[in-house]
């Protein structure tokens, strides 16, 4: 199993990092949770569990930049890069007003050394 405990994360747009929003994921057990902040998010969190196979299966909402409040759902798949980094692709669904659904990559940020 794959321990997300104080990892952080950034989406990859294009192969490059999103140096903009960064993620930050804590795991007691199978459970997961997480914040994220940056981009067009003022504030987000997600909360779920994480199968043994390393694969999330999560709840978010967040607070965009003009007020809106949006709200969904994520399913991620992990890859181990050659570098040992995490990258997690993304299938995601949003509810209500902002309805849509996507896919999206994020990548581990590398430790500071």
């Amino acid at each position: 199993m794959i321990n997300y405990n104080g990892k952080r994360f950034r989406p990859v747009a294009d192969g490059a990092p999103e140096e903009s929003r960064v993620a930050v994921y804590h795991q007691d057990g199978d459970l997961l949770w997480g914040e994220f902040l940056g981009g067009k998010a003022r504030r987000g969190a997600l909360t779920g569990t994480a199968g043994a196979d390393g694969s999330l299966d999560f709840a978010y909402c967040m607070v965009l930049d003009d007020g809106d409040v949006v709200s969904g759902h994520c399913r991620s798949t992990p890859n181990v890069l050659s570098d040992g980094r995490i990258r997690l692709d993304e299938v995601w669904e949003r509810f209500g007003a902002h309805a849509s659904s996507g896919v999206s990559v994020i990548e581990e940020i590398p430790q500071a050394s």
